[in-house]
C-alpha cells in the first residue's frame, strides 16, 4: 500500500497534464467556522499550485461573485445555479443532477463537508471530520441526520474519503463497509489572520473558542472558572464562538455563576478578531469530549498561548506533547491544570517551546500538496 507521502514523491517528478478539480466551496456563504476555514485555506493553496486546474462551485442561487476576493484570484468561481435544499436532498439518495452540468468537465471533485454531488465520469473525494454524527445522541445534533445519509451515499458511490486524524481514519473504517486503503489521512493546516482591534480590551483572560456544543463542554469550563476565579480577582473567561447545542446549557451555568460578571460570550467573530483574542489570551481552554482534530489548540500554540485540554479523541494525537491534559468532564482537574498555566512560568515556557516546534509541522501547503497527491490517486484509479 502507498502512503499520501509516497505517492506524493512518485507524482512529482512526472506530474503529466494538470488535473481538473472542483471543489464544493458552498461552506464559505455562511460565518466561517473550521469547516469553512479547511475550504478556504485549502483553495487558496491548491490554486497556487501549476499541476492543478481549479474550480470552486457553490450550491445555492448566488450568481456571479459569490467567492472571497483573494480566493477568486486563484480559482475559477462557478455562478450559483442550484436550489440548495433540493439538490442536497437528491444527492443524499439518487445521482443526479450530475455535477458536471454546473463545473463543465472536470477530472476529480472534492466534497470538503461531508457531502460530494455525483458525478458523470469525475473521481470523487469527499472529507469526514469526524463521525460525530454517528454517535447516540449525536455530537453534532443538526447536521446528524444529513451527514449520515451523505457519507453513505459517497461511499456507494466509490468516493475516496479524506479525514483529518489518524484517529477518525480508524472509526471510519470501523463503522463504514469501506475499503480501508481508501481513507486517507491529510491533516489540517494551522495560520491566524492578522490580528484586528481586540473586542474586550482588558484585565487578563482565559479563552475558549469554538461553537457552543455539547461536545465543547463548556459547562464544565464555567464550573471550573468559578474555581479559579477566586484567586485571580482580575481574571476574567471569554468564550467567541456560535451557538450550538448546548447554548441555552452555558447561558444556564453563566447566570448561576457566582462570577459570572466576569464571564463574556462574544458570539461568532471573524478572523481578524479572532487573531486578537488568541494574542491576548493568557491561556487557551479546550475541555471537548470529542473532536476530529483540534484546530484550536494549534491556533494557540501560534501565538506563544498555553493550552489546557483533554486528551480524548484526535486532540493528543494533534498536539502531542505541547498542551496540559485533563480527565474530560472533570472540572476540578480542569481548575487545578488552568491555575498551573497562569502560575507556572516554567510550565507555560516549556508548553509554548514545545508549541511552536508542534504547529509548524502543520501548514496549508502542505495540506494542500498531500492533497493533491489523493486527488491523482483518486483520477488514476478510474
Amino acid at each position: 500500500m502507498c502512503s499520501v507521502d509516497c505517492y506524493l514523491r512518485a507524482v512529482s517528478k512526472d506530474s503529466g497534464d494538470p488535473v481538473k478539480l472542483a471543489v464544493d466551496a458552498t461552506a464559505l456563504l455562511v460565518p466561517r467556522t473550521g469547516i469553512g476555514t479547511f475550504t478556504a485555506e485549502l483553495l487558496k493553496e491548491l490554486g497556487r499550485r501549476p499541476d492543478l486546474e481549479v474550480s470552486a462551485f457553490t450550491v445555492g442561487r448566488v450568481g456571479s461573485h459569490w467567492l472571497p476576493d483573494d480566493i477568486r484570484r486563484v480559482v475559477r468561481e462557478v455562478p450559483g445555479r442550484l436550489p440548495s435544499r433540493i439538490a442536497r436532498r437528491l444527492w443524499r439518495r439518487v445521482p443526479v443532477p450530475r455535477v458536471e452540468w454546473l463545473t463543465g468537465r472536470v477530472d476529480v471533485v472534492h466534497g470538503p463537508n461531508y457531502l460530494v454531488p455525483p458525478t458523470r465520469r469525475a473521481a470523487t473525494v469527499l472529507s469526514v471530520h469526524d463521525v460525530g454524527f454517528e454517535f447516540d445522541p449525536p455530537m453534532s445534533m443538526a447536521s446528524a441526520l444529513g451527514h449520515r445519509e451523505s457519507v453513505r451515499a459517497g461511499i456507494r458511490r466509490g468516493a475516496w474519503l479524506h479525514t483529518v486524524s489518524e484517529y477518525v481514519a480508524q472509526e471510519i473504517r470501523a463503522i463504514y463497509d469501506v475499503d480501508p486503503d481508501r481513507v486517507v489521512v491529510v491533516p489540517n493546516g494551522a495560520c491566524l489572520s492578522e490580528p484586528g482591534p481586540h473586542p474586550a480590551p482588558g484585565s487578563p483572560y482565559i479563552l475558549a473558542m469554538g461553537a457552543a456544543d455539547r461536545r465543547k463542554d463548556l459547562t464544565s469550563l464555567v464550573t471550573a472558572f468559578d474555581q479559579v476565579a477566586q484567586e485571580f480577582s482580575n481574571l476574567r473567561l471569554i468564550h467567541a464562538g456560535p451557538d450550538g447545542d448546548a447554548s441555552e446549557e452555558l447561558d444556564q451555568a453563566i447566570a448561576r455563576s457566582p462570577h459570572r460578571q466576569r464571564i463574556l460570550r462574544l458570539g461568532w467573530v471573524d478572523d481578524h478578531t479572532r487573531a486578537s483574542l488568541f494574542h491576548g489570551a493568557s491561556v487557551v481552554a479546550y475541555p471537548s469530549l470529542y473532536e476530529g482534530f483540534g484546530l484550536v489548540p494549534l491556533e494557540a500554540m501560534l501565538t506563544d498561548t498555553p493550552v489546557v485540554t483533554t486528551k480524548v479523541a484526535a486532540i493528543a494525537e494533534v498536539a502531542g506533547e505541547a498542551a496540559l491534559y485533563v480527565t474530560p468532564g472533570d472540572p476540578d482537574e480542569l481548575a487545578e491544570a488552568l491555575t498551573s498555566a497562569l502560575e507556572d512560568t516554567e510550565l507555560v515556557a516549556r508548553l509554548v517551546a514545545s508549541g511552536r516546534e508542534r504547529v509548524a509541522e502543520y501548514t496549508w501547503e502542505r495540506t494542500a500538496a498531500e492533497m493533491t497527491a489523493l486527488y491523482r490517486r483518486a483520477v488514476d484509479d478510474l
